[in-house]
């Protein structure tokens, strides 16, 4: 325990659903949110890329449709699948080293994540979207980004300071 929240669960580890989850105090979470935000943007990367080589190939096979067929490189259209299919690999590997952290990712495109955190007893999530300085927000786990609220003093505090 120390600055930047509590957390009741030894280690920083409890078990939900069966598996074990990790918390983060305030402090933790904005001290591995650079990593893992570079982290996000290399998945969002592999993301957009990945969406990139698909429309090609797409507009391709459109293409060979549309004139009933025509001489295709395969090699370098093959070269194109491999491609594609790195850039997926390599963005599903990203978001599930992100997820080994024990922040959830929400929404890939938004740059949405959650920090699991306990306060007052109770699992709530830290809340960061891509753009934002710093976890500035905080929400219950049914509310949702929707239910976002600004961080409290409760956050700064120790589970001893809190409950005095």
């Amino acid at each position: 325990m120390g600055a930047g929240g509590a957390r009741s669960h030894v280690g920083g580890v409890g078990r939900k659903g069966g598996r074990l989850s990790k918390t983060f105090t305030l402090g933790e979470a904005q001290t591995v949110l650079p990593v893992v935000e570079a982290l996000l943007r290399r998945a969002q990367a592999g993301g957009v890329r990945a969406g990139e080589l698909e429309s090609e190939m797409q507009q391709l096979s459109q293409r060979i449709f549309l004139s009933g067929g025509m001489f295709v490189d395969v090699a370098v259209a093959a070269r194109r699948r491999a491609e594609r299919d790195k850039n997926i690999q390599e963005a599903k590997d990203t978001l599930a080293e992100i997820e080994e952290i024990g922040v959830q990712v929400k929404d890939l495109e938004q740059g949405l994540l959650d920090f699991p955190c306990v306060l007052d007893g109770r699992t709530v999530l830290l809340c960061w979207k891509l753009g934002e300085k710093e976890i500035g927000y905080w929400h219950a786990p049914e509310d949702g980004f929707e239910g976002r609220k600004p961080l409290d003093a409760r956050f700064g505090k120790t589970e001893r300071e809190r409950l005095n």
